[in-house]
């Protein structure tokens, strides 16, 4: 049977990224443990001055292939999968003249970075990592004996371990450290296989694999009863993954779901067409709006639901600035995500210490393809992400009134807001704010009335003497399926609709807008969102 604690005598090292690598091999060195390595590795090590055997030598097999066949021999496998507590492997050792490896360091050709470059197809083919990931699983699965890292972070805590331990490592610890191999090795293949279906344009291969590393344990997740932890997945899309906290509590898994929203909303805003703000509150904008500037943008999406921003998560456009961040401040907000922010407002948030403060260096593309995946039991669906646009000069007009230019500009914005709204949305807009938003509701006439209701607590809090509606521009994110949706919002003041049409009833609803002096236009695009 495997003992508790193994001793490290010889150490197999191969790594790409060699940061630490140096430090690790003096502390092996320093407890007599005999290395081998290969190419660029085995040559760091004796610039260094360290004895290294190249593993050429041990296999009597030279490297081939422009590196690609190294390690995979029996003599290399031999040494790592070998059960030490079974006479008959101990023996085939020893008939073939085959040394044991009690500790594995490998780390990966970089295929994803290369792949996030933009390298060419046969560039990224040469980066994928065929002995590497062998020689991992081969120790993780004799993790009863042999000792595998795969992260430069983990040299440390080896290194602790071997001082706890008088040079050997406890089977926790061996195991742990094949569990987080294993798991390296899966998230590798998931990534070559993602990038290998993108490449050849297969959108839906016949297996499909998500990989993430871990960002942040949490304390539970929508609700504490539940456990959580965030994952990145590596991509360069900025957001809540990639924003650095400059303040505030840890994010919990309510908080990173809802800044994700916030930000892919407010995103939808080119900073260079002006200054944009979006208020999100469990997952739905409460308030959006354009604005002169990003505080008059703040102020405007603030008024659209006074009520529903206060501890909501605000997201910008633009650099967040001293003027904006008083504002924000005057209530309490959860998070604030922001591409950058001055010394000013930083200093302005300083004093709220619960407030998170996020920022990220940039804007995530809202055209970008990409893949949305969500669970359901006994498996997942997997979709392209929703980066549809409104196309101008594809919308059709349907009413015998055409909306005037004020009145298209308010319909666009209405639009992208409706976008990210949960379905059965309904968006009223006037001015390059939101006025009144319905989120949802089983039914769209339901919607349509909630988000006229909020319009009319909207003029209480303002002291409006007629509701924002009046005048607006509305949205729906599917068609109106019968007239009452849209008479509900004429009833509530709107002059113009937009919605993506293709209702069996659309010759009743366009009669039913006409009837109310309304324009309405057609997009063909449906954005349902659940």
């Amino acid at each position: 049977m495997p003992t508790e604690l193994v001793p490290i005598r010889r150490a197999l090292l191969s790594v790409s990224d060699k940061a630490g690598l140096l430090d690790l091999a003096r502390a092996l060195d320093a407890r007599g443990v005999e290395m081998l390595s290969t190419g660029g590795t085995a040559q760091a090590l004796r610039d260094a001055g360290l004895p290294v055997s190249d593993v050429a030598e041990v296999t009597a097999f030279p490297e081939m292939l422009d590196g690609r066949v190294k390690t995979l021999h029996p003599v290399v496998h031999g040494g790592l999968l070998a059960r030490r507590d079974l006479p008959e492997h101990r023996a085939a050792l020893d008939a073939h003249g085959i040394g044991t490896i009690d500790l594995l360091v490998v780390n990966l050709y970089p295929f994803e970075a290369t792949v996030a470059k933009g390298a060419d197809f046969d560039t990224c083919i040469e980066n994928i990592d065929i002995g590497g990931p062998a020689m991992l699983r081969s120790a993780s699965k004799n993790h009863a004996f042999v000792t595998v890292l795969t992260d430069v972070a983990d040299y440390a805590p080896l290194l602790a371990e071997l001082e706890a331990n008088d040079g050997a490592t406890t089977a926790a610890f061996r195991r742990a450290c094949a569990l987080t191999a294993f798991s390296r090795t899966a998230a590798y293949d998931a990534a070559v296989s993602a990038w290998m279906a993108s490449a050849t344009g297969d959108a839906m291969p016949r297996r499909r694999a998500f990989a993430g590393t871990l960002a942040q344990p949490m304390r539970y997740g929508e609700n504490p009863h539940q456990g959580a932890a965030f994952y990145r997945d590596g991509s360069a899309r900025p957001g809540v993954a990639s924003a650095r906290q400059l303040q505030g509590k840890e994010l919990s898994y309510n908080n990173i779901n809802d800044t994700d929203a916030a930000f892919e909303l407010v995103a939808e805003f080119a900073p260079g067409d002006g200054p944009a703000c979006a208020i999100i509150k469990h997952a739905n904008p409460c308030g959006v709006a354009r604005g002169a500037s990003l505080a008059d943008a703040y102020r405007a999406a603030y008024d659209c639901d006074r009520t529903s921003a206060f501890g909501g998560i605000v997201a910008l456009n633009r650099t967040l600035d001293a003027e904006t961040a008083a504002a924000i401040a005057e209530i309490f907000t959860e998070v604030v995500i922001a591409p950058d922010v001055t010394d000013e407002a930083a200093a302005v948030f300083a004093a709220k210490k619960n407030l998170r403060l996020l920022v990220t260096g940039g804007l995530p593309d809202p055209t970008a393809p990409g893949l949305a995946w969500r669970q359901v039991a006994g498996g997942f669906l997997v979709q392209a992400r929703d980066n549809g646009r409104l196309d101008p000069a594809a919308l059709k007009v349907v009413t015998r009134r055409a909306p005037t230019d004020v009145e298209l500009a308010d319909l666009a914005f209405a639009w992208t807001v409706a976008k990210h709204v949960k379905s059965n949305a309904i968006v009223y807009t006037r001015g390059g704010a939101t006025v009144g938003i319905g989120a949802g509701q089983m039914s769209r006439v339901d919607s349509t009335r909630i988000a006229a209701r909020k319009a009319e607590d909207m003029a209480a809090a303002l002291g409006l003497t007629t509701s924002p509606t009046v005048g607006s521009c509305v949205a729906s994110d599917a068609f109106f399926p019968f007239p009452d949706g849209l008479l509900a919002a004429a009833a509530a003041g709107a002059t113009a609709v937009i919605q993506p049409g293709g209702s069996m009833r659309d010759a009743e609803v366009i009669a039913a807008a006409d009837e109310a002096g309304l324009a309405m236009v057609f997009t063909g695009m449906r954005h349902f969102r659940h």
